[in-house]
């Protein structure tokens, strides 16, 4: 007897959640690693059979305790929280495989603890995706938000404190910010659901409350998102965090935010009045094209190569804002497209780089010169998630990037397709600017001779790198989910 979906949901949170604890408690290095592994793919089996069963468009409910929402606490999945889910376990998944080795070098001791805090930080971000109660949205933002704090001050060099602790001031900032705008919402409805705020505000849309708490959202939800220029947390996160850290929050988090965000607007506010009650669609447009310029332009300024894909962040962070500033279906499909696929670039680049630190034991691009003939298959890897980051057929990147630039000629706002197009030969000069110094410069004199990272580290690695390619080539997953959840997300109300 087979469960039905709407019973494994709960499942996906509760799984890792769970085997967090569990690793905390066990000694060693291998079996907090085996466990972590296991309740990762355990979640993305799970991720994978919801969102087959809500790819038609149907939404799924598991109202905890059988207390009845709006009155209790309910998971609410439709497609676009099941999509998202799926990136956030399939990307957890792949990672771990890849991060053992370099976590007993990078995190020598308590690793029990390291993979409590990362199995609590996924089911934390899965807890968001997938919670139909704006409350519980909160709490699960800072139970994520807090193993990520202490996650990141795991990293070997010491500024990773500092890091942690500017992330802590400004994820403390954005969650204020968060929950001063949902006790607006509570003060003027009485309920903390999504589905039923969505019916109650209609009635208090003349409310200056209302307004107040929407722009409150909005601006917690930036910061989190690292929505240009409320971004300064997200370089030094990115840069001394553990490799698997980076790569995981660098995959995940931003994209979560933007999700959950997305979610406030559509389904609690509506896109009728979040649009006309506070100037959205002129800001997100104003600063995703300031992200995407000045996040371009800094990456290719950067002599650190982790730094410098964080840069690159802000700067896809853009993309995906920009798409929702045009408040057409099309452009909402576009930024779910580049959500799901920034995830698999941006996981295969801090991979490869992840390799690149524990092989050369720097990250320092002029400390590059030359490997690319002794790490071929790691820096081909990262040359072809480039590849797909600028948006080059046939990768994921370029199917992102069509539909954006679909969207926008749709709009009307042709002379945005110009700003995309520059904004990915930006990104060509900071990826080539790799590729020529590791391939075309040749290895200074007494330098020690690099050798390759072993199989067992390069397949996850190539699996991703494989997942770029593929998901631009078959695109019946991604453009059918990001169609789908861009119709579920705006009730049909986008033209």
């Amino acid at each position: 007897m087979t469960l039905p979906a709407t019973d494994l949901m709960p499942f996906i949170v509760l799984v890792p959640l769970i085997a967090g604890p569990i690793c905390a408690l066990l000694p060693g290095r291998q079996w907090p690693w085996l466990i972590a592994t296991l309740s990762t793919a355990a979640a993305l089996v799970l991720s994978a059979i919801t969102l087959a069963a809500v790819f038609d468009g149907s939404t799924l409910r598991y109202p905890f305790g059988n207390w009845m929402p709006p009155i209790g606490i309910e998971y609410r999945v439709d497609a676009a929280s099941a999509f998202v889910a799926l990136l956030i376990t399939g990307v957890s998944t792949v990672l771990l495989p890849w991060a053992k080795v370099l976590v007993d070098d990078e995190v020598p001791e308590r690793q029990g603890a390291f993979y409590a805090l990362f199995l609590i930080a996924m089911a934390g971000l899965l807890g968001i995706t997938l919670s139909g109660d704006i409350f519980n949205v909160f709490v699960f933002l800072e139970i994520s938000s807090l193993a990520t704090y202490a996650l990141i001050a795991h990293g070997r060099d010491r500024r990773s404190l500092l890091a942690a602790f500017r992330y802590l001031i400004m994820g403390t900032v954005g969650a204020t910010f968060l929950l001063i705008g949902i006790a607006f919402i509570y003060i003027l409805t009485g309920s903390l659901n999504m589905a039923d705020l969505g019916e109650r505000l209609v009635n208090h849309e003349d409310s200056r409350a209302l307004q107040v708490a929407l722009g409150f959202i909005v601006v917690g939800f930036s910061i989190k998102l690292a929505l240009f220029p409320l971004h300064h947390w997200l370089p030094n996160a990115y840069t001394y965090a553990p490799s698997l850290i980076s790569a995981f929050l660098a995959a995940t988090a931003t994209k979560v935010a933007l999700y959950v965000m997305l979610r406030f607007v559509f389904d609690v506010f509506g896109a009728d009045y979040s649009f006309l009650a506070l100037p959205l669609s002129a800001g997100f447009m104003a600063l995703a094209i300031s992200g995407m310029l000045m996040g371009s332009w800094l990456a290719i300024l950067q002599s650190n190569l982790k730094r410098m894909l964080a840069y690159s962040s802000v700067a896809q962070v853009g993309y995906m804002v920009l798409g929702v500033s045009l408040v057409t279906l099309t452009g909402l499909t576009a930024s779910f497209l580049h959500l799901f696929n920034h995830g698999l670039m941006k996981a295969t680049l801090f991979a490869s780089v992840g390799l690149i630190i524990w092989r050369c034991g720097s990250v320092q691009i002029q400390d590059l010169r030359g490997i690319g003939r002794q790490m071929p298959w790691t820096l081909t890897a990262f040359a072809l998630g480039g590849v797909s980051l600028v948006g080059i057929p046939p990768t994921a990147g370029f199917i992102s990037k069509f539909y954006l630039i679909s969207a926008a000629v749709e709009a009307g706002q042709t002379w945005l397709v110009v700003l995309i197009l520059i904004t990915s030969l930006m990104a060509i000069v900071y990826i080539a600017r790799i590729v020529e110094v590791a391939w075309l410069q040749p290895r200074p004199e007494g330098a020690p001779t690099v050798k390759e990272a072993p199989w067992s580290l390069l397949v996850p690695v190539w699996i991703m790198v494989a997942a770029n390619f593929w998901f631009g080539i078959d695109t019946r997953l991604t453009v059918g989910a990001s169609t789908v959840a861009a119709e579920a997300l705006s009730g049909g109300l986008l033209p």
